[in-house]
């Protein structure tokens, strides 16, 4: 890793040292060895750094950059409106904060604008959004270099590069590779090495054969391109575009950077200067100074020494394939941990085929172990610096026993990977029973019956356990189901834990676009009301079967589900708000109860918001819910900035204790 480091500042000193650039100006011929005095127009989180290197983003969360060529290009040619063929090289860095962990990717983009204003961050790449996303009136064209599998998209793996049309479903994809010229075959090249990567992308109007090619910077040009399409791009293209480069990042922080662009219409794009020749020519002349015996004898030694070490790491492989490290301090948590050797065994070797899913954190196995029979899930992740505060939480929150969270049965630990073992849950996530299914997967009564369970799961986390845990990541993909449907809330493993009396707040904001109560995204303290909040958005998710950004009915527009639930109470026909596939099968006053408990759990108000104990008494029946008006529930969650905003906000039900009979507002 150091090694790697070295080289990318080396290159870093090189581009600054060498940032001339050269383009005419219109455009259509540019080089940039670094981008100080670049002609290019930056967007959001995008610099250009004191060496001259081009960032597009940094070690913030949640962020777009982006930078595009100043003066349009003129694309297509006026006598016959086809584009012209054009070519263009790039060198990336896509350098992670954790080595172990990535962020979203990078992509070349071909756009009639430098501006994407509804574009969203993390896995849409700065380019799109849920509304937009595969829109043909897009107009754009887009390489995408992708360090994450994102299954809504149908991406094949998480180290990828795909051709994008207007959309982030690839047309062509292929796993990040090279073909090398010597072997005649492709190699695998990791994306987020942290190691410059060299792209070219190249497009022949006559054949209409669009080509993508990567290799390591020491790498000449392989002779055959990674991704070669037949595609005619004059549908996609206006006579002028804009092109350049956007990512975005997620939870997980990662910088991405281009060190050179070049850039040529009807002509092959001019190399750029990287000094690896040179390297190499005096590692030469260095080699052709010694002597002949030398050059006898040290491929001998090489050789020999070579098998040496080739036998003795096939043996301590061997030996230490399931080996593990178990520390003194471990022992007190000796029932709570899994030998590496029977998680192997039960996962087969963690075969993709046993592969349930993948998430921010890590990768989830579905296993059996081979002792008891009993069916298991494990998820691979990372672990920091803290392993043993951490190992303590685990086998504190594995004692945990409620039939709505799904139970943590223990750990393992190897190497820089923890494992985490769960009960085996055969329906899988709540979230593709209600967004990927083409029919009705969930009646009503079983909807309502989830939505009871984890509000009994996370009442027994926030008050009737030996301390109180909050879950901070509330959402229907982390709510599983057994084999009769019933729900239970997982991941809370990974949760926060306090006693009870203490301060509940936490400094370190973590959570899902959407669910983030407004005073945590300010505040970055959690609360067992920011958990409330996030409920109440889950609540709207199982009844309305739409995710928390929706389009709006009436204006088209995006909007946050919330927002949309409210508008349909205040328009007097809440129920209109109920998912369209349960054709009406349900009981309306049920419906309205959840909606607008929905509603108020996911205030702007923190002190609104009732407690899990309240939320639970009002959907088993046994407090009645308080007197409210949809008029009370005025402004948008994501718009409450400040405090003082909050006292704009006016409250039309005087207590939450339950006395008040009545459900006032549109039925």
């Amino acid at each position: 890793m150091t090694s790697n480091i070295l080289i990318f500042f080396l290159l870093m000193k090189l581009a600054s040292s060498s940032s001339s650039s050269s383009s005419s100006m219109d455009g259509h011929d540019f080089t940039y060895n670094g981008f100080n005095g670049a002609n290019v127009t930056l967007n959001g989180a995008a610099e250009i750094t004191s060496d001259g290197l081009l960032r597009l983003t940094n070690t913030n969360p949640q962020q777009i950059g982006r930078a595009f060529s100043s003066i349009p290009v003129n694309f297509k040619n006026s006598s016959n409106g086809h584009p012209f063929s054009f070519s263009t090289t790039f060198i990336f860095a896509i350098i992670p904060n954790d080595p172990d962990l990535s962020g979203h990717g990078i992509a070349f983009v071909i756009s009639p604008s430098k501006d994407l204003p509804h574009a969203l961050p993390s896995h849409y790449l700065g380019l799109f959004n849920s509304i937009n996303n595969g829109n043909s009136s897009n107009h754009i064209v887009a390489v995408e270099f992708d360090t994450i599998l994102s299954s809504e998209f149908s991406d094949i793996n998480d180290n990828h590069v795909g051709i994008d049309i207007n959309g982030l479903n690839s047309i062509k994809s292929s796993p990040a590779s090279y073909f090398t010229n010597e072997n005649s075959d492709f190699q695998n090249i990791s994306l987020k090495s942290s190691k410059p990567i060299q792209a070219w992308i190249d497009y022949n109007s006559l054949e209409k054969q669009l080509n993508v090619t990567i290799s390591p910077i020491n790498v000449p040009k392989p002779i055959q391109p990674l991704l070669s399409l037949s595609i005619d791009l004059s549908p996609n293209m206006f006579n002028e575009m804009h092109l350049g480069f956007s990512s975005s990042t997620g939870s997980m922080i990662t910088s991405h950077y281009i060190l050179g662009w070049s850039f040529k219409m009807s002509g092959p794009a001019r190399p750029l200067n990287i000094p690896t020749l040179q390297l190499l020519l005096q590692r030469r002349r260095h080699a052709g100074k010694k002597s002949i015996v030398l050059e006898i004898a040290l491929p001998l030694i090489i050789i020999f020494g070579l098998t040496i070490i080739s036998i003795i790491i096939y043996m301590v492989r061997r030996k230490k394939k399931f080996a593990e490290i178990l520390e003194d301090w471990e022992l007190e948590y000796g029932p709570h941990r899994f030998f590496y050797k029977d998680l192997f065994m039960a996962t087969k070797g963690f075969k993709d085929k046993r592969l349930l899913g993948i998430g921010g954190f890590g990768r989830v196995y579905k296993g059996v172990l081979p002792t008891s029979g009993i069916e298991i899930a494990v998820k691979k992740i990372s672990h920091g610096s803290l392993m043993r505060e951490f190992v303590a939480e685990i086998a504190s929150i594995g004692r945990i026993r409620h039939r709505n969270l799904v139970r943590l049965l223990g750990y393992c630990r190897r190497k820089r990977e923890l494992l985490l073992v769960y009960d085996y849950m055969p329906k899988g996530s709540l979230d593709k029973l209600i967004f990927d299914q083409d029919k009705l997967m969930l009646t009503w009564s079983q909807r309502l019956q989830i939505v009871k369970g984890v509000a009994s799961g996370l009442l027994y986390l926030h008050e009737d356990w030996m301390q109180v845990v909050l879950h901070r990541d509330i959402k229907a993909s982390n709510v599983l189901l057994d084999r009769d449907f019933n729900g239970a809330l997982a991941d809370f493993g990974l949760s926060r834990l306090y006693d009870h009396g203490t301060d509940l707040q936490t400094t370190h904001m973590v959570g899902t676009f959407g669910y983030i109560a407004p005073e945590l995204s300010r505040t970055g303290k959690a609360t067992t009301s920011t958990d409330v909040f996030a409920f109440g958005i889950f609540m709207l998710e199982v009844a309305c079967g739409r995710r928390p950004i929706v389009i709006g009915v009436e204006s088209g527009k995006e909007l946050m589900l919330v927002d949309w639930v409210l508008d349909c109470w205040k328009r007097g026909v809440i129920v209109e708000a109920a998912d369209s596939n349960l054709g009406g099968d349900y009981v309306v006053e049920e419906m309205e109860v959840v909606l607008k408990l929905g509603l108020l759990c996911s205030h702007p108000l923190a002190t609104v918001r009732p407690t899990m104990r309240r939320v639970v008494g009002f959907l088993d029946g046994n407090d009645l819910m308080p007197e409210l008006l949809a008029d009370g529930f005025n402004g948008n969650v994501f718009e409450v900035g400040h405090d003082e905003s909050l006292d704009d906000i006016v409250m039309s039900f005087p207590s939450l204790d339950g006395q008040s009979s009545s459900l006032r507002g549109g039925r």
